[in-house]
């Protein structure tokens, strides 16, 4: 788990773009989506002259209660801790493209919800979809902060906790590693909160909001690296009025 932990992040400080999106309903339904998607320019600057040779091409849709479903043998053994989580992630919804000939590759995932607290960390959607389709054991996962959100139809909240100080300072110092790798680079890496709400916005906490016309939705950019480095700077509150 480790390799594809390391492999993760290097995608996500060489040549990844991700969007999380956010559609809320007064009545607190609403629909969650996280798209990843692989920059071409700045993976071609990476790759060099292999990037033409890439051969590579799969269109896949998943939804996770179907490797649940799938695995149900290797689940029925996991103790009902571990149930509980991957249980959470039943109704995500994962969408994989990686087509070199058409030069797209690009990670879907989707979770409609009644309540956005029934939200999972999807983040680590498809880890938790590798541990089960390869029988690993989540202890050997090295996540170090969780993303949640809350939302009583007046305040929103992103909260990102820090679940693992240790291993945070050892991915800090990774990321450190690989800047200095990429530095010559010009590689595009932005990390984009685009949430729309049923209100108009009264107040965000982050200054750097950029808040619709209609006062309705919101966008936020920040940089991978600096949300792997501190990830609670994206935490984030909204009052509606």
């Amino acid at each position: 788990m480790k390799k594809y932990a390391l492999l993760l992040l290097v995608l996500f400080l060489t040549s990844c773009q991700v969007t999380e999106t956010i559609h809320l309903n007064q009545d607190g339904t609403g629909k969650i989506e996280i798209n990843e998607l692989r920059d071409e320019h700045s993976y071609m600057q990476l790759m060099g002259e292999n990037y033409s040779k890439e051969e590579v091409f799969r269109d896949t849709t998943y939804v996770f209660q179907d490797l649940i479903t799938k695995h149900s043998e290797t689940f029925s053994r996991l103790p009902a801790s571990e149930k509980a989580i991957f249980q959470k992630f039943a109704a995500v919804k994962v969408h994989i493209k990686k087509s070199s000939f058409e030069k797209e590759f690009r990670t879907t995932i989707t979770q409609n919800f009644i309540k956005i607290e029934q939200v999972a960390d999807l983040y680590k959607t498809e880890e938790y979809a590798d541990d089960i389709e390869n029988n690993y054991a989540l202890a050997a996962e090295e996540h170090y902060y969780s993303v949640n959100y809350v939302f009583d139809g007046s305040v929103f909240r992103r909260i990102v906790k820090i679940t693992d100080p240790i291993e945070l300072k050892k991915q800090q110092d990774k990321i450190e590693g690989y800047k200095t790798q990429v530095s010559k680079f010009k590689i595009t890496q932005p990390f984009v909160l685009k949430y729309h709400f049923p209100k108009k916005i009264k107040s965000v906490s982050n200054p750097n909001a950029k808040i619709s016309e209609d006062k309705k939705s919101l966008e936020v950019q920040f940089l991978i690296t600096d949300c792997l480095v501190n990830p609670e700077s994206t935490n984030l509150e909204v009052i509606l009025e």
